[in-house]
């Protein structure tokens, strides 16, 4: 604690970043940032720009820089992604920005702030093109949490063959996040052919009766196969359980 005073003192650290250090959050207009929680938990806090102003979001991710050295955004339309962008510029003009606008995340790192490595691997594995923005979103969370990322994309099981002749690509993974719309059926597939964890992900493509992701989730829930299933476009989740399998892996190899 007289670490944390000493240093706001001598102008070091912000009000901020000294709440954050001292209470594991730090309070701005726009709501509390768990700026601990990668401390308490392993996975970075990630803001949800559903349901926030542009000005909330980037009030909250200029917040977890000073914090955390770290913004990670997630369903950002183009609005909020060019507030996030704007604001990271002002707080440094070395920090980088990453935004992709078709998963609608945005991610920003401070200039010495240094991502973490794990030696360990998660495949994310998409059916078809209209699961890649949900895919893609679990695939940053993973990332952002240091596992190498293979994207397997188009892969869908109409045409059996295109996941059989990946297979040995994705058995190399220590974890498999399995994102598919419509009846959800690659999960199961996918989970007979692996021996690693492997987590479905329901994406809401798909109509009639069980469309918007309904069938996906329940086919998941009542597979054969051995598999754990999130939410319906929770790829920030999925992305966030194989990353710590992920970081699991990574300290049992270090042992």
């Amino acid at each position: 604690m007289r670490e944390t005073l000493a240093a706001l003192e001598a102008g070091e650290i912000g009000i901020e970043e000294a709440e954050s250090r001292l209470a594991g959050y730090a309070t701005t207009d726009a709501g509390r940032f768990d700026a601990a929680r990668e401390r308490r938990r392993g996975i970075p806090e990630a803001i949800l720009a559903e349901g926030k102003t542009p000005a909330e979001v980037a009030a909250l991710a200029t917040t977890a820089l000073d914090t955390t050295g770290r913004a990670l955004v997630t369903r950002a339309d183009e609005a909020t992604a060019a507030a996030v962008a704007s604001a990271v510029g002002d707080v440094g003009p070395d920090a980088t920005v990453e935004r992709d606008d078709r998963t609608g995340t945005v991610v920003a790192h401070a200039a010495d702030f240094e991502l973490p490595s794990l030696d360990a691997a998660v495949a994310v594995v998409a059916a078809g093109t209209a699961d890649a923005p949900v895919a893609g979103e679990a695939a940053v969370v993973a990332r952002e949490i240091g596992a190498t990322v293979d994207r397997v994309d188009g892969v869908g099981v109409a045409n059996l063959d295109r996941i059989v002749d990946q297979a040995d690509r994705v058995r190399e993974a220590d974890a498999v996040v399995v994102a598919a719309g419509r009846e959800g059926a690659l999960p199961t597939v996918v989970a007979g052919l692996v021996d690693a964890p492997v987590i479905a992900l329901p994406v809401s493509t798909g109509y009639g009766v069980g469309g918007e992701g309904v069938a996906a989730l329940e086919g998941a829930l009542q597979s054969c196969s051995v598999l754990t299933t999130v939410n319906v476009d929770a790829g920030f989740v999925a992305g966030a359980q194989a990353g710590l399998i992920a970081r699991a892996v990574d300290a049992a190899r270090a042992e």
